[in-house]
């Protein structure tokens, strides 16, 4: 690993009225020194006498901080967070200071000439990584905290940073060096010397660990749905007004509304914020016959757009013949109908706003009924979701092999925990960690 003095901005890039910058390092004490022992302090920046010439960790220093030419950059708070108490477990230090670009641009100016450099994507948690502040799976709960829009998503998130998870697959693989030691042991020592019926026992155990790992990886469909958004698309033909019903829902005008029957050409989509889930709502083309080519090419996508639905809702100007039950059925423009009993169908009006609380209310049924309780307890992602369907095919064959063959069941048991060591990064390859950490930002 790489022991340059880096740095970043942490927080937003951009006006704002802080700005964190995060620099991290082996021995960063003069360097501190150097940020905050300046000839003129800031106003409440003194120290008891005690306290002069040592840095204090995580002491707020209110400073002036000056360039080598003695002018002023800013004024900003400094503090230094020693190793291996830090972020990273190297010395890190923080300031933060005006959230303008020409005040973190001269900062980062100012670093540069005192032997720092630029960090890289994700690189200060690769260093965390390394110095055992972080596996990869808090790594993974990192980015998708990072990348979290909505409660639910947050609440996912959190379970793997915060050690969850980890501690999930370290007990899992534990058991699993433990059973493939034991089968080990089998062929090596008399009976006599083992734990009595130990070969019913480990086959036993490994069954209760196979059918725990496929109930997590059960609810993987439900994780990646709340990690990347609930699939809501509305269909129907021309001129029903989907785009009205669109519009209204995301509350505002995202897209065209005409008379002209086929004014929609092509997908156009908005996320939502329902009840803390995450929300892709599409708009698309009517579905009728068309020899106009663009028309025809929004049309196909129509039907690509329904095939990864979560949720159909069908947009009709009279009840249909057929009801699909697995579809919210919307009759829009009921202003102009007389008979409206159906039970079945949801009665909407854009232009007397009529329905729009019911379907709304029935969405929200629709994706609580879908998610709720169906998530894994883990916050599964797709690197994870290969390396748990590697360690169950090991662990299937480890008890559908088994004929008595003990080196066998133990080298298949010792495989499935080499994959939870992976999702880890316990056994991790260059690429497993690269691809990984160059998903983060540059403060992180």
């Amino acid at each position: 690993m790489n022991n340059d003095t880096i740095f970043a901005l942490s927080s937003a890039s951009g006006k704002s009225g802080v700005a964190v910058i995060r620099i991290s390092g082996n021995d960063l004490s003069k360097l501190f020194k150097r940020i905050i022992n300046n000839p003129a302090l800031a106003a409440g920046s003194k120290l008891p006498q005690q306290f002069r010439g040592r840095v204090i960790p995580r002491h707020a220093y209110f400073i002036n901080l000056l360039d080598d030419n003695k002018d002023l950059i800013d004024q900003c708070i400094a503090i230094y967070f020693n190793a291996p108490y830090s972020f990273t477990g190297e010395d890190v230090i923080e300031i933060h200071s005006h959230g303008s670009s020409a005040v973190t641009n001269k900062i980062f100016e100012f670093l540069r000439k005192n032997g720092a450099r630029i960090a890289q994507r994700g690189e200060f948690s690769r260093r965390a990584f390394y110095n055992n502040k972080m596996d990869l799976t808090d790594v993974d709960g990192l980015i998708a905290l990072l990348d979290a829009q909505t409660d639910k998503q947050r609440q996912s998130a959190l379970k793997s940073l915060t050690g969850h998870d980890s501690a999930v697959y370290s007990a899992w693989r534990e058991q699993m060096i433990e059973i493939s030691a034991y089968a080990a042991a089998i062929l090596d020592y008399d009976a006599d010397d083992l734990p009595k019926n130990i070969d019913k026992k480990i086959l036993i155990k490994t069954k209760k660990l196979l059918d725990e790992i496929k109930k997590s990886v059960d609810g993987f469909h439900v994780t990646r749905t709340i990690q990347n958004g609930f699939n809501i698309v509305l269909v129907g033909k021309t001129n029903v007004g989907k785009s009205s019903i669109f519009n209204k829902l995301i509350g505002s005008n995202r897209a065209i509304v005409s008379s002209i029957a086929g004014t929609t050409r092509d997908v156009v989509s908005a996320q939502l914020d329902i009840d803390g889930y995450l929300i892709n709502l599409s708009d698309t083309a009517g579905i009728r016959q068309s020899r106009n080519k663009i028309e025809k090419i929004g049309i196909e996508k129509t039907y690509t757009e329904i095939e990864n639905a979560d949720l159909i809702i069908h947009v009709y100007n009279e009840v249909p013949k057929k009801i699909i039950d697995n579809e919210i059925t919307v009759i829009n423009k009921s202003d102009l109908l007389k008979n409206k009993t159906n039970k079945h169908v949801i009665y909407t009006s854009v232009k007397k706003d009529i329905g729009f609380d019911k379907l709304l209310k029935v969405i929200k049924e629709k994706i609580h009924n879908l998610l709720d309780n169906g998530e894994s307890k883990l916050a599964i992602n797709e690197r994870t979701y290969e390396l748990l369907n590697k360690t169950i095919t090991e662990l299937e064959n480890a008890i559908k092999k088994y004929d008595g063959n003990y080196d066998i069941f133990a080298e298949h048991v010792r495989c499935a925990s080499d994959n939870i060591g992976k999702i880890l990064g316990v056994i991790t390859t260059n690429e497993i960690a690269d691809m990984t950490f160059s998903r983060l930002c540059l403060g992180k």
